[in-house]
């Protein structure tokens, strides 16, 4: 079956796997999806028991049709290899009554690794097969993993730059040492002077100003992205998932066919998103619980059908869900409409110019397999200590925040339906906010000195991403106000 892509504004169709991972997002501002989302074509008995890269294969080539099996087979191979430090790529580790997915064993300790250690590759192939003759330019928000995983991927990637922009003071300064000390002559970092919503509005501006397009094309350059509104990040997010349900079928922990849940710590979105593909795709989820923390638009959603960003931007100790614009939902949205482009783009239009819009009640019950929970800073902390000291396992801020959700859930509702968490990133990506969950208010030291405590109080090695950021050079130093985004662009590329 081909599948060809479509924006969920309608401004582009028939658009096949490599055009829409080459462009990122449409040219009316929609994100790709596919014409249908297409079913497993192996029972999950079968995939039990398969390997991290067999399970990809036969995942994406269900998405990525318009590349070939050897195609196909190379960039797998070439993505999932030695950069892990586990041969299971993402392992299940039991706790506390639920299964922990292991989305962190990757170059940069966080489960972006995940999509950007193959897109690099996915996207250099879309390049040849397209005969693209222009210098490809990643230009990507981070919230802090995906800036860092997306470097890491397309550093001194031949015919691609990659311009990245942070929010200064809205990540940890892992996150901040990962990206400013990162190598690769075709690699730049921005801290802007704003959040995260400001930097991915700022990206999106960008890729919708066609005289900037224009100007760059005439250069010889060729905008894309690497955020999580480029299907190439989704598809192999999904494959984690689909892994994750026969690993378990394998290990014996559930029957075949048996329902499991899965929790999800989410601000973009696209996260909680690959696991409703998996589940449409035939994998056997009973419900999909999006984990807020305390910017809790998502939650409010799903409580109330309005989507509503006017509110106070908090900042707090899982800060890659700092986001009050959770792009990916937009494909939800376009789903949840029966597919209907003018609808998704009349509700994208009053976020846009009103910062809220409301669904229906029919769109509201096609979303039935979602529910959104929420944990503040306090209640995040307490789940990470009461892991612990239960259960002698150790997780990070975000993957707190998705753990205190699973909790309440499984209390208010009764349900106790095996379950899987999406654990975000190693401990010790954020390892003085984990420590103090864990100790109590550390005011007197810093990042580094908290890994410490925390291998000697977990015992669990400090990862080799981390070990090498103590000593790497400041290669990094640029920062912009908002409006200079754009600028700072032309700037680098020499316009």
């Amino acid at each position: 079956m081909n599948i060809l892509y479509q924006s969920t504004r309608g401004g582009e169709n028939g658009v096949t796997a490599s055009q829409a991972i080459l462009k990122g997002i449409a040219s009316d501002g929609g994100l790709f999806m596919p014409t249908q989302i297409p079913k497993l074509e192996q029972p999950m008995a079968w995939m039990a028991g398969k390997s991290y890269c067999e399970t990809a294969y036969e995942v994406m080539k269900l998405f990525l049709t318009d590349y070939t099996e050897e195609e196909l087979k190379e960039c797998i191979r070439c993505a999932y290899d030695d950069k892990f430090d586990t041969e299971e790529i993402a392992p299940l580790a039991k706790a506390g009554g639920a299964y922990y997915l292991e989305l962190f064993h990757g170059n940069t300790i966080a489960f972006k690794d995940m999509a950007l250690s193959i897109l690099p590759y996915l996207m250099t192939t879309a390049a040849k097969k397209n005969h693209v003759d222009k210098e490809i330019v990643i230009l990507t928000a981070t919230s802090g993993d995906t800036g860092k995983a997306a470097m890491a991927g397309f550093a001194d990637v031949p015919g691609t730059r990659i311009i990245v922009f942070y929010p200064k003071n809205g990540v940890s300064r892992v996150q901040e040492l990962q990206m400013v000390t990162q190598k690769g002559e075709n690699t730049s970092v921005v801290a802007i002077h704003g959040n995260f919503d400001d930097a991915q509005t700022g990206v999106k501006k960008m890729f919708g100003d066609k005289e900037f397009a224009a100007e760059l094309g005439e250069k010889g350059f060729q905008l894309s992205s690497a955020n999580s509104i480029n299907i190439g990040r989704l598809v192999p997010q999904v494959v984690y998932y689909v892994y994750a349900y026969a690993q378990l079928l394998s290990n014996g922990e559930i029957e075949d066919g048996e329902l499991i849940n899965v929790t999800v710590p989410t601000g973009n979105f696209g996260n909680i998103l690959a696991a409703y593909f998996a589940k449409q795709m035939g994998v056997p989820i009973k419900t999909l619980i999006c984990a807020s923390n305390d910017n809790k638009v998502l939650y409010d959603f799903f409580q109330s059908g309005t989507y509503d960003r006017k509110r106070d931007f908090v900042l707090t100790t899982s800060p890659s869900m700092d986001i009050l614009i959770s792009s990916n939902l937009e494909r939800l949205i376009y789903l949840s409409t029966d597919c209907n482009p003018e609808k998704t783009a009349q509700f994208m239009e009053e976020l846009s110019t009103k910062g809220e819009y409301t669904i229906t009640e029919e769109m509201k019950a096609r979303m039935s397999d979602f529910i959104g929970g929420f944990a503040s800073q306090e209640i995040n902390a307490q789940a990470i200590r009461k892991l612990y000291e239960d259960f002698g396992y150790v997780i990070d801020t975000h993957t707190g925040v998705a753990c205190a959700v699973y909790h309440q859930y499984r209390n208010e509702q009764g349900d106790d339906t095996k379950t899987v968490i999406a654990s975000t990133a190693s401990p010790y990506k954020f390892s003085k906010s984990v420590m103090e969950a864990l100790k109590g208010t550390m005011e007197d030291i810093d990042e580094f000195e908290a890994m410490e405590l925390l291998h000697k109080t977990s015992g669990v090695g400090i990862p080799q991403a981390v070990e090498e950021i103590r000593s790497a050079n400041i290669r990094h130093n640029t920062e912009c106000d908002i409006p200079e985004m754009k600028q700072v662009v032309s700037d680098i590329l020499g316009l």
